[in-house]
């Protein structure tokens, strides 16, 4: 692929969804295929490797869907029946005896012979024990017929679908033990910056907080990866090339800064001297300086150092690449349209991606929508889109991203 400017100088802008694109397009061709079975209570968070096919039908046979009394409609002529057998969950009930009603409970198979099923509030026992019902009834009420979930043979779960607690039950109902899922993306996280300190250390003179690592290892894991922690990378290119290099038994390199177009941005040099460039500087605000590219063959995502542009280009860009790869199909989170409850008078050039939250069915955004600022994400529940070259007034539709969908 060729490179989106040219090292050192603006270039073009590359639009958001030409981005997204182009990252997708490189996922699909390098595909996570290796997968391992794993028992059914471990699969949370990974991505099933092979269509999950029915091998019975669910319900396995007709059951009550009350608790009440099975019959046969035509034996009841508007006089009370008698209760012949009394079934519960869990047994197999004998054929209903002609002229006769089964006492049954929530879940118990239908006997063979009954045809409805009226529930307990509806019908009224006798001193004999004879029931007499006093509502209409049909064909079928209140019985799940076989195979009104699944049925043998049916598809239930497309390979490519990413597991979690509902998938997993839905599995389990259907006998399953364990499954087939993909292996595990191994991403290495590399922060870059003589100014970055781990937190538990002292600061010294210009020095800040690496905020980027813990975010990325965290949201990563949640994502079903496997995290190689790389480290921090001091401020030199020599240093840059060989901590590059080391990086081979990786699917993804993804760093954190030193990807813009300063003297000390080492990692764009590196990728552009001895790499692949795939693009570079996109039409996204926070986080343009975005870089992607390969070395020796390995992918690397260069995400801005500022935390809200790793954070907005990470959830954005990054996050349904490492989906694609691992044959993820919708990557592409919950949009939903809400009124701003905001003033955006100033148009951009680039798309904006503002920290915010709904109040009262509005959007509103943060007080300061700096880059620097992590603080504006943890006040917010998602992310306002605004359109290139737009001014909002409040009450104006905006897209609303929720951080729930692009965190998990």
């Amino acid at each position: 692929m060729n490179p989106v400017g040219k090292p050192g100088k603006t270039g073009t802008l590359m639009p958001v969804e030409a981005a997204l694109a182009r990252l997708l397009e490189m996922a699909e061709a390098s595909p996570i295929t290796e997968r391992e079975y794993l028992p059914l209570a471990q699969v949370d968070g990974r991505v099933l490797a092979d269509d999950l096919i029915s091998t019975l039908d669910l319900p396995p046979w007709p059951n009550s869907a009350m608790d009440g009394y099975a019959l046969r409609l035509a034996d009841w002529t508007g006089e009370a029946l008698p209760v012949s057998q009394k079934i519960f969950a869990g047994q197999a009930p004998e054929p209903l005896q002609p002229g006769t009603c089964a006492r049954i409970f929530t879940g118990a198979p239908v006997p063979s012979g009954a045809d409805c099923v009226e529930m307990q509030e509806n019908a009224v026992v006798q001193g004999d024990e004879r029931v007499c019902f006093n509502e209409a009834l049909t064909v079928g009420q209140n019985i799940r017929p076989q195979g009104q979930e699944t049925t043998a043979g049916e598809l239930i779960l497309q390979a490519g679908n990413r597991l979690g607690p509902i998938e997993q039950g839905l599995c389990a109902s259907l006998g399953c033990a364990g499954l087939n899922v993909v292996r595990k993306a191994r991403v290495a996280v590399l922060s870059t910056g003589d100014e970055l300190v781990e937190p538990g250390q002292a600061l010294g003179p210009g020095q800040i907080y690496n905020s980027n690592r813990v975010l990325l290892c965290s949201w990563l894991q949640r994502l079903g990866c496997e995290v190689v922690d790389a480290g921090i990378l001091p401020d030199d290119l020599a240093a840059t090339r060989a901590r590059l290099g080391e990086l081979q038994d990786v699917d993804l390199i993804l760093s954190t800064g030193g990807v813009s177009v300063g003297e000390a941005d080492f990692l764009g040099i590196a990728l552009r001297e001895e790499g692949e460039l795939a693009l570079w500087k996109l039409a996204i605000k926070p986080g343009k300086p975005l870089t992607v590219g390969h070395f020796c063959n390995v992918p690397v995502i260069g995400l801005p150092g500022n935390p809200a542009s790793t954070l907005v280009t990470f959830a954005l860009l990054a996050r349904p690449y490492l989906l694609r790869r691992q044959g993820v199909k919708d990557v592409e989170p919950l949009r939903f349209p809400v009124p701003a409850g905001f003033d955006w008078p100033q148009p951009g050039n680039r798309r904006e991606y503002l920290r915010g939250r709904l109040e009262n069915g509005r959007a509103i955004i943060y007080r300061n929508q700096s880059s620097g600022v992590l603080r504006s994400a943890a006040w917010a529940d998602g992310l306002v889109e605004v359109l290139e070259n737009r001014t909002l007034m409040a009450g104006d539709e905006v897209v609303f991203i929720p951080l729930s969908d692009l965190l998990g």
